[in-house]
């Protein structure tokens, strides 16, 4: 009898033990399975950030895009002119200085030189990828024009009529006023580089500058300022810009409409969190400049943009100091 039941007692912890070894594997397996995965996750995170040609969606939180005037143009921005540059007035850039706030890669302060024949125009980008963009744009507009001239003194016929031109420039400074023809040269006797320059500048934190202008451009920036700082750096930009503007000067402004805003409210937390909380939207701009900043008057320049593309249809004004 005794013996009977210690044999069956041997059977059930063996019975028993076998149990616990298939649990013990089991968990074992687990165990082997998740590291394997968490392994498989780091390694996966460390493939993508050792990957340099894997692409990811990069943000630009201050509309700072690259190839900007690619996609608003539609075509190389060297071949073709800028829609907004032909609603300009000439008055506002002949023999004056210009100031470009957020110029991206420059090619519209440059085309705005070669157009109207500024005295300087000085273009400001918070990126400073986008300014060495713009000076390679300078460098190759500079190049073009070069070559243009020298073609043109290798033709007879193109030599004089250079000499009519630079007759007509040498009248046309004489005949201008004392302060605009004794501080500068004829455009047509100097170089795109001499006229124009580029610089890297967080516009709105920026120190004061040293010099004031005719004319300053504010072109699809307004937003940008608006989404980073909230109301109170748009407000310290544009008293900026009142104080830089020479008196009589001129304020040029192509506000985003505030659908644009809510398309782009998302790009960073900065943007989300001023979003929420901005007071002054577009549609108060003009009080604003008129009321609290003191421009003395406002023009509408364009309200229709006909030639640009989808999007970029916005309205231009000119405020006078």
């Amino acid at each position: 009898m005794a013996e009977r039941n210690e044999k069956k007692r041997k059977r059930i912890e063996n019975t028993q033990k076998q149990q616990n070894k298939k649990q013990d594997g089991e968990v074992k397996k687990e165990e082997r399975d998740g590291n394997s995965e968490e392994m498989a996750k780091k390694g996966q995170e460390t493939q993508a950030k050792s990957n340099p040609n894997k692409k990811f969606k990069k943000v630009f939180p201050y509309g700072n895009y690259k190839s900007y005037y690619g996609y608003r143009i539609g075509k190389g921005p060297e071949r073709e002119e800028d829609p907004r540059i032909r609603v300009l007035k000439e008055e506002w850039f002949e023999g004056k200085d210009c100031l470009d706030i957020g110029c991206n890669s420059g090619v519209v302060t440059i085309q705005i030189a070669k157009k109207y024949n500024c005295k300087s125009i000085l273009g400001l980008d918070i990126d400073s990828a986008l300014i060495e963009e713009a000076f390679w744009y300078l460098r190759k507009f500079a190049k073009m024009e070069l070559a243009q001239k020298k073609n043109t003194n290798n033709t007879n016929v193109k030599a004089v009529q250079d000499v009519n031109e630079s007759e007509q420039c040498t009248t046309k400074s004489s005949n201008e006023g004392a302060d605009n023809g004794s501080s500068h040269q004829s455009s047509c006797e100097r170089n795109l580089s001499d006229i124009v320059s580029f610089r890297q500048e967080n516009f709105v934190r920026s120190r004061p500058h040293d010099k004031q202008y005719d004319t300053i451009l504010c072109l699809s920036v307004t937003k940008w300022i608006h989404l980073n700082w909230g109301d109170d750096g748009l407000i310290t930009a544009f008293a900026k810009i009142w104080r830089l503007l020479r008196p009589g000067g001129v304020f040029v402004l192509e506000p985003q409409p505030w659908s644009s805003y809510e398309r782009n409210r998302t790009v960073s937390e900065t943007t989300r969190s001023n979003f929420r909380d901005i007071k002054y939207r577009p549609d108060f701009f003009r009080e604003m400049l008129l009321d609290k900043i003191g421009f003395r008057r406002v023009e509408v320049v364009t309200s229709d943009l006909s030639g640009t593309r989808t999007g970029f249809n916005r309205p231009i004004f000119a405020y006078y100091k």
